[in-house]
């Protein structure tokens, strides 16, 4: 398990409270040994003018999750986790419903994290 700074998905959504993240509906749904879920809807919110995905709001249901499965693997609750960098490929395109988010460390170290972040619908 790589969660030193565990949370139930209803403190993980309460973190996010009056974010960006709540003002696009994100939502954390689960928590696995080694990943972490979050849903997003594909509405108004979270469209581009053609009515598909807006690939803005992917990255920041993405960053969401990274950053908050970065913070739960640190041992000390005072030192907390900001993005460095971040690379997306947008292959598909979704137009309703919900997208998915899954969060899987590629890299842990005492300094900097990789997460590898698959969005689905």
């Amino acid at each position: 398990m790589v969660w030193k700074n565990p949370a139930t998905i209803a403190q993980l959504n309460q973190s996010i409270a009056d974010t960006d993240a709540s003002a696009l509906g994100i939502e954390f749904t689960d928590i696995g040994t080694d990943s972490m879920t979050a849903r997003m809807p594909v509405d108004s919110r979270t469209v581009q003018p053609m009515r598909i995905l807006h690939g803005g709001s992917s990255v920041l249901l993405a960053e969401t999750l990274g950053s908050t499965a970065c913070y739960n693997t640190r041992e000390k609750k005072m030192q907390y986790c900001v993005g460095l960098d971040i690379n997306s490929n947008h292959v598909r395109s979704a137009r309703s419903g919900w997208v998915t988010a899954v969060a899987r460390p590629v890299h842990l170290d005492r300094s900097t994290q990789a997460w590898e972040i698959q969005i689905t619908n």
